[in-house]
């Protein structure tokens, strides 16, 4: 029995010591300065995210709807989900970018500032998603390429209880797959 215990530790050491690892023998070049990020994006509704210097966007993708538009994100005033005339310009470059590119499915996602019930919050979440949904639909955007969700409060875009967090908060996002 003491045997095996004996036999057992020692293959146990060896079997570590096969996996000890050994430093490379030459260091990969390190990272290229710049401000590319590695997201695609360059921060939420930048519509600048060509995912770094020198790279071209996959037509198609992520990065090159964020390139390609003023933003990924419509706003909204307290307790509404009426568009006005900066929110539908966004979307119809939205609905331009989707026309061309066909195959594409996007999320729209419904968020709400802090104030309210998680219940009210959900609700109005889902109409603000449902109000750029129906504009991008009525522009010819087939709705079963698009998909609806309300956060409500639960995912804030901005941390704090003040009017500039607040207006940030309340938002329809459309989002593409990575």
């Amino acid at each position: 029995m003491r045997n095996l215990a004996l036999i057992v530790a020692t293959a146990a050491a060896v079997a570590l010591a096969g996996c000890a690892k050994k430093p490379p023998k030459m260091l990969p070049p390190p990272p290229a300065s710049g401000p590319a990020d590695a997201s695609g994006g360059n921060g939420p509704g930048s519509g600048s995210g060509s995912g770094g210097v020198g790279t071209a966007a996959l037509p198609g993708s992520r990065a090159d709807f964020l390139a390609s538009v003023p933003s990924d994100r419509v706003f909204f005033t307290l307790d509404s989900y009426s568009l006005d005339d900066q929110d539908r310009a966004v979307l119809d470059a939205q609905a331009a970018w989707l026309t061309r590119n066909a195959r594409v499915h996007v999320t729209i996602e419904g968020h709400c500032d802090e104030r309210g019930t998680r219940e009210y919050n959900l609700a109005l979440g889902d109409r603000r998603a449902n109000a750029a949904k129906n504009y991008l639909a009525g522009k010819g955007i087939d709705p079963s390429r698009m998909t609806v969700i309300s956060y409500g409060k639960e995912r804030p875009e901005a941390l704090g209880s003040d009017e500039e967090s607040w207006a940030k908060n309340r938002r329809a996002v459309t989002v593409l797959p990575e």
